[in-house]
């Protein structure tokens, strides 16, 4: 019974797994100008009093500003409805929406590379989504699967699934690393202004969890494709 389960997890599970990480990581990849405005992004800046006046409690009404891979989308005031660029992997944020005295200038793309690997590594996730998954399955397709039997097939499905991971792993740790810096030195600049400074605070945001979530997802059927063990459960 222990080997069925084990079994019907690695056959079963692992591509829904990969499956999933597969949805998270293009879901962050094309918000917020996309899809999901103004729900998930990689960098908010938003009103708070926090640095102004810490300790405050009062609610705020100000700009706002939401930055993906592709672009971003903002709004002048917390009523007023989001307007969003045109996707690009060279993008440009609005940052009109904020007062002279805001950093704005901290706030730019990050290296012109980056997305582009992304993007990149998405097409490899998704060739490696389906040999996987046709390698799980091969022993119910009939003749068809025995393309899928060949080891060659499989070792090549295995280093585009390592290359899918890696590049698309580090492309995201450069973001990661490129949009913190810009969250620390525009609230540091901020807070350097006292209570004169603007209203605002930039955090990270929401997207850096899905991808953190995905590429766990994602290292569970690299690491069975290299074992083979989706190959042995089907022997």
């Amino acid at each position: 019974m222990l080997a069925d389960i084990s079994k019907g997890t690695i056959l079963y599970f692992t591509p829904v797994l990969m499956l999933t990480a597969l949805l998270l990581s293009l879901f962050s990849y094309l918000t917020p100008t996309i899809m999901l405005h103004g729900q998930v992004a990689l960098l908010t800046v938003t009103p708070s009093s926090a640095l102004t006046q810490p300790g405050s409690t009062k609610a705020v009404d100000g700009p706002s500003i939401f930055l993906g891979p592709l672009g971003s989308c903002s709004r002048p005031n917390n009523e007023a409805g989001l307007t969003c660029m045109p996707s690009s992997i060279s993008p440009i944020y609005n940052t009109s929406v904020f007062t002279s005295n805001t950093p704005s200038s901290v706030i730019s793309a990050p290296p012109e590379g980056a997305p582009t690997f992304i993007a990149i590594s998405l097409v490899f996730s998704v060739i490696f989504f389906v040999m996987f998954t046709a390698i799980s399955f091969r022993h119910l397709m009939g003749k068809a699967g025995a393309v899928w039997e060949k080891p060659m097939v499989q070792r090549v499905s295995a280093w585009i699934g390592i290359f899918a991971f890696l590049i698309g792993l580090g492309s995201t740790l450069i973001i990661f690393m490129w949009f913190g810096k810009a969250a620390d030195d525009f609230n540091q600049s901020i807070q350097g202004q006292g209570s004169n400074g603007p209203q605002l605070i930039a955090t990270i945001g929401n997207a850096f969890t899905m991808i953190w979530v995905a590429y766990a997802f994602f290292a569970i059927p690299v690491v069975v494709s290299l074992a083979k063990f989706h190959v042995l459960a089907t022997k």
